[in-house]
């Protein structure tokens, strides 16, 4: 019995020793990045992601949690417009701030998460005119420390980020071409 208990705590640690180490080959950096073509200039996409405020019409994680507590800063729109969150599971809780504003063509913030994981990455929009249609690129990307890469063991962080952000183009679509 005893012979048995330690093969299993031998082959359990040898299995957890694995994972850590693959887990150490993952990149240091990641980036998702999604893009919908729309048929509205860019001039009339641009201002539903340079003002915070109009992001409940669109972005796929304000409905996840209706009673979520926003507090909006900074300037009204563009560089310097600042927006936290505070919300359940399902969303955390974090803050963004425009950190570069070259409307219609390009959009940086600094997005910042306090919770469920901390996390400190940069979100970024381009609007890239195609004739009588827009290009958006909804982009995320920064470090990946430790924690981050062995998520990654178990979870396509792609794919699952991926998934919201072509929610969110999609209803940014919607809301562009109904103009």
């Amino acid at each position: 019995m005893l012979k048995a208990i330690a093969i299993i705590a031998v082959v359990l640690a040898i299995g957890l020793a694995g994972i850590l180490v693959f887990a150490l080959t993952k990149p240091d950096t990641f980036r998702v990045e999604r893009s919908l073509a729309m048929k509205a200039p860019a001039g009339a996409i641009y201002p539903y992601v340079a003002d915070f405020h109009r992001w409940t019409a669109w972005s796929p994680y304000e409905s996840r949690d209706p009673a979520m507590k926003r507090t909006f800063g900074g300037a009204a729109d563009g560089k310097g417009a600042t927006y936290a969150w505070d919300g359940n599971n399902n969303v955390g809780a974090g803050r963004m701030e425009i950190l570069d504003a070259n409307g219609p063509s390009k959009l940086r913030i600094k997005l910042d998460f306090e919770r469920p994981f901390e996390g400190h990455n940069t979100a970024e929009f381009t609007f890239v005119p195609q004739g009588d249609a827009t290009l958006v690129t909804w982009a995320m990307y920064g470090p990946a420390p430790f924690l981050s890469k062995l998520m990654q063991v178990f979870i396509n962080m792609d794919s699952m980020i991926g998934k919201d952000f072509e929610t969110g183009l999609a209803s940014l679509k919607r809301l562009a071409e109904k103009q």
